[in-house]
């Protein structure tokens, strides 16, 4: 059996200007990541292998739910959001909203013009991105076992195009809706992946604790 689990890293520092700047938990972040490993720890916490990326956000992720890292992989990294935004500012006169309304319009317009290769002078390209995500996915599932990566938004929602052949709209979508500190769940059946759960946030589900959940 082969089984991956993917966690959205906890909230970031959301009010940061830059990718170097946001690039680590909040308090509240560590807090969402503790709660889940509490979470993991009580149902099954046997994992054959524990792969963060190489950010801080997801590495002090791991480290605040408890587990180990057994492995690193900078394909985990999330997309260059802020140099993606800059470039759509620069290029097509459209600044980054200051609303969580406004960014949920914003959000699929900056990805169309990225997939689109509108967007020039950026780290990455959409081509690249997709390729190192799909490549990554598809080798983990090649292994027996089960496996937790820890990751972002962006990444998972590659993650969702990839096995349910999403167009990049509705791949935009479901990042838009991924929870810091959410569960995904993958399986390894009859030689293709599946989906078998999607945004889960089961350690934030007491009334006590609905001030914990965040998109941002």
């Amino acid at each position: 059996m082969t089984e991956i689990i993917l966690i959205r890293h906890g909230q970031a520092n959301s009010g940061a200007s830059d990718e170097a700047g946001y690039d680590r938990l909040s308090d509240l972040g560590h807090r969402q990541a503790a709660w889940l490993g509490e979470w993991l720890q009580s149902t099954d916490p046997h994992f054959d292998r524990v792969i963060t990326g190489t950010l801080t956000r997801q590495r002090q992720t791991a480290h605040s739910m408890g587990f180990a890292a057994t492995g690193e992989d900078a394909r985990l990294n999330e997309l260059t959001y802020f140099a993606l935004a800059q470039a759509m500012e620069a290029q097509h006169g459209v600044a980054a909203p200051d609303t969580a309304q406004e960014f949920s319009h914003y959000m699929p317009q900056v990805i169309a013009h990225w997939a689109e290769d509108r967007l020039a002078d950026v780290p990455e390209t959409f081509g690249s991105f997709h390729t190192r995500i799909t490549t990554m996915i598809d080798e983990i599932a090649s292994q027996h076992g089960r496996s937790m990566l820890v990751t972002s938004g962006g990444v998972i929602g590659m993650i969702m195009r990839h096995v349910l052949g999403l167009d990049t709209h509705s791949m935009t979508r479901m990042m838009l809706r991924t929870h810091n500190s959410s569960v995904h769940r993958l399986r390894h059946v009859h030689g293709q992946l599946v989906l078998d759960s999607f945004n889960a946030t089961p350690h934030l589900d007491a009334k006590d604790r609905a001030h914990a959940r965040t998109f941002i």
